[in-house]
Formats: C-alpha cells, structure tokens, sequence
C-alpha cells in the first residue's frame, strides 16, 4: 500500500509540476531532471505522501518549539509569526558554486574601497565614474564619516547579497544588503532541522556544512577590535524585542558566546564604551550592531531616537570602539547605487563583474523616467532605501490606480526611485499539501570580511510561496528552505 502511495505521489507530481519559461532548479525539461535532484526526487517519491507530511509537522513543531519567528508589522489579526519552511532543500552543484563565491569576493571587495574612497579622497567622484550627486543625496551618506580612519579599512564586515537566476540558469545580483543583513538565523536553523528530518538524505549529498558560520562571524569581529585589545569584549547591540529579528538577535548572541544588548545597557564616559553589568561598568570594544544609522546615537543622528546610545559615535571616530559594520556603509546598497556597481568593480580592480546586475533605470535620468513611466505595466519599481518588499510595484500584477500612484511618486521624488524589468527568476520544488509544485525563490549567500573575505557554502534560499507571486519576503507571505551546496 505505501508504496503504491509512493509511485502515485511520483506520478502525480511530474504531471502536475508546470514548467515554463522560468528556469527551473529540479527539471531540465517536462519528465527530465537535473542530474544533482534525481536523489532527491527518488528520496521524496520513496515516501508514502503521508510520510512527507508526518515530517512537514515535525519541521514546523520543531520551529515553534525553538520560537523561530519574524514580526510582521501593520497586521491587526497579530505580529508574531512562524517563519514558513518548506521541506525540500534547494540544491548548488559544486562548480555554480565556485562562480558566486567568486563573484560575492569581488564585489564585497569592490564596495569596501569604493565606502574608503567617497568618505576620504573622492577619485572615483572626482573622475565621474560615479556622480556625485547619487552620493551626496543619499539618505544613508554620513558626512560625519569624511577622513575618519575605520579599523583595517573594512567598512562591509558582514554582507547579505541577494541573487536570483535568470531564465538561462545563471545567478545574477539582485540587490547588496549592507547596514544590518538579517535571515543568516533562519539558514543555520534550516539547516539544523533539516539534518534532523532527512538524515539518510543530507548524508548521501556530501553537502558542505554552514555550521561554523557563527564562530567565523565571532573570528571577524574578534579581527576588528582597536588597537592593544587583545581580548576584546564583544557584545551584539539590538533595538530590543519589538524588533522583526530579535530571534536572530538572541540566536547569534547566543551562538557566539557574547552578550546581547540594547541601547539603555551601554553607556560612554571619556570615549570609552560600557556595558552596565551587576558587578559594574565593563569595557566594550566592538559592537556587532543590528541598529541602524539613524537610532544608533541620538547625540549624532537622530536626536528622538531611544535606541541608541548617546555619545557612540564620538567614542568611535576617537578609536576606541569598532562597530560592524560601520557608520555610512548605507551609502553602497542604495538601489541607485546599485545600478554602477559593475564600473566600481572595473574602477578599483580592474576587472569584468563576475556576476551581472539586473538592468536599472535611474528615475534621475530623464529619458528612463519617461521610458519607466510609459511602462509601468512591465516593470518593477523600487523605492531606493527601503526592503523587506516594501516601497514596491510590480507592473504586471498591479492596477491602474497603482500605476497612477506610483507615476506620481516617481515625478515628485526621481532620486527616491528606480526600475527595473520583470524577471521571471527561478523556482524550485515545493512541497504544497500533498505535490510537488513549482514556486520562485532567490538566494541570500552571507559574506564576511575580516582577515580575509569568507563566503558561508549556502545561504538562505527564500520562497514565494503564494502561486505566481514574485516576492519572497517573509513579510509578504515568503517563506525559506535550507540551501545545499555540493563539495563535488
């Protein structure tokens, strides 16, 4: 009986599984798989359908047990939700691999120079390969940090680069995350639960571990202390538990073996840093902070702000404390930025990208404005400084009053805007009530730089699990799955 079961949920699926022009992760084409799924597909076909479902309700209790969730806000119904997970793991063949972590070296190398550049001699402005206005009207430009010399002159210490692919299968940047990248919580948990779930099956893929990702992270920050502090107390700096990623806040705290801190438990005398503990003040050398620019110091930025911590900033720019990452990075992953980053990779490596950008239209220039709003029916627009799925239309699933809305904003605040056009980016297996069905997904690969750069063998593969949705965030009903890169 269960394995009639299995061969009708086997049939079932690669019936019902629609392809399209999308490329898609586990089928080459109708009835043909791509040689690094056909285990897994055996595997899953193997299983009576209730089996796979007896093991979906395991996942999700063992993600409720462990409080894995994310806040979503603006929903009156409740804010706290489990993060959505589906069962099937996204699969990287060695050799795709080898080209991202190529590519994520280059150009979290390429931003770290441009960020030294822009806030001390200016050449890449001065020889207008980027202009200065994009810079100066950024809203994450910090002209507190001109001529401030930052610890080993890394600004990115710690990156979340989004990828997707395009219909030929190759991974392409979708967007630099820069200030506080979160999600790298839910890619170690993925991973932790899935090892538990498929045992057999994670044995069998000689898949590279991700486990040590915290310790490397802790190795980073440790590489980042100030100058005779050998034994730096590190601590991660919150806005506290109404935050969307307090989970992730507590989980790497926790991971690292560091204290985990919110703005109220420090305090600056003579710029030095303190940690308020029971047995007195303790020194703070580096700040692993999930705070962004704005909160982080009310004497220096916003002086409404709770968050922070009065006085940070001058006890950074005295050298006496290292954030990570630091003051200003915003700059690198506004979305117009984004649009020359391939010229800052030609610029100070003299190198070709080794992954492309997706094609951007600057609202700034006057002829893609009029193009983009001719066109709104088949692009994307984006508002520059926001994420999460936010600030967004997407041309084709809109309506006409949104497309007048957006014309609007877009005429009103050019610089606030950019587009691009609708990619129809990958979609990977999906284990929906009782079949396989295909959905979206893209890749957030975690980049650190400290001795040298470090890019973690995974990522968290995020899923669009409403049908035909093309947006991924957990705060629009995406979910994750856990990501398998293969050592051979």
């Amino acid at each position: 009986m269960a394995q009639n079961q299995s061969m009708q949920f086997a049939q079932t699926s690669l019936k019902s599984y629609l392809l399209d022009y999308a490329y898609d992760e586990m089928f080459i084409a109708e009835g043909e798989l791509h040689r690094h799924y056909e285990l897994l597909f055996g595997h899953i076909s193997s299983l009576p359908a209730d089996e796979l479902q007896r093991r979906k309700q395991a996942a999700d209790l063992s993600f409720l047990n462990q409080g894995i969730t994310f806040t979503v806000y603006g929903r009156q119904e409740g804010t706290e939700k489990i993060f959505p997970y589906d069962l099937l793991p996204r699969i990287i063949t060695a050799a795709e691999w080898e080209k991202v972590e190529s590519g994520l070296t280059q150009r979290i190398t390429a931003l770290n120079l441009f960020l030294k550049d822009i806030y001390n001699e200016g050449r890449i402005l001065r020889d207008g390969v980027v202009p200065r206005e994009i810079v100066f009207s950024c809203r994450q430009y910090r002209r507190q940090m001109i001529g401030l010399q930052v610890p080993r002159n890394i600004y990115i210490a710690i990156c979340g680069t989004d990828l997707i692919r395009f219909e030929n299968g190759e991974f392409v940047v979708l967007e630099d995350n820069l200030r506080v990248p979160s999600g790298v919580s839910y890619m170690l948990t993925n991973r932790r639960v899935m090892k538990r779930i498929f045992p057999q099956l994670f044995r069998s893929y000689n898949v590279r571990p991700i486990e040590q990702y915290t310790q490397l992270l802790l190795g980073t920050l440790r590489s980042l202390a100030p100058e005779g502090r050998p034994e730096p107390n590190i601590v991660l700096l919150s806005p506290g538990v109404f935050n969307s990623a307090y989970f992730e806040h507590a989980y790497l705290a926790r991971q690292m073996g560091i204290e985990l801190v919110e703005g109220r438990d420090l305090v600056v005398h003579d710029n030095i840093v303190y940690m308020r503990t029971t047995s007195g003040l303790r020194r703070v050398d580096v700040i692993y902070r999930r705070v962004d620019d704005d909160f982080i110091d009310p004497l220096a930025f916003r002086p409404d702000s709770m968050l922070g911590v009065a006085g940070l900033f001058n006890a950074y720019r005295a050298g006496n404390v290292t954030l990570a990452n630091a003051f200003g990075t915003g700059v690198a992953d506004d979305k117009a930025l984004y649009a020359y980053v391939p010229d800052i990779i030609r610029y100070y490596l003299a190198e070709e990208p080794v992954l492309k950008n997706v094609e951007t239209y600057l609202m700034t220039r006057p002829s893609e404005r009029q193009h983009t709003i001719a066109n709104l029916d088949k692009l994307v627009v984006k508002a520059v400084g926001e994420s999460g799925g936010y600030g967004m239309l997407i041309g084709p699933q809109s309506t006409a009053a949104q497309r007048e809305e957006f014309a609007a904003r877009i005429e009103a605040d050019p610089r606030n805007y950019i587009a691009q056009p609708t990619i129809s980016f990958s979609r990977a297996p999906c284990l929906i009530e009782d079949s396989l069905e295909p959905r979206h997904v893209d890749l957030r690969p975690y980049v650190l730089y400290g001795d040298r750069v470090t890019v973690v063998p995974g990522g968290l593969t995020r899923v669009a699990l409403e049908r035909g949705s093309l947006v991924v965030n957990s705060s629009q009903g995406g979910g994750s799955k856990d990501t398998w890169v293969l050592s051979q």
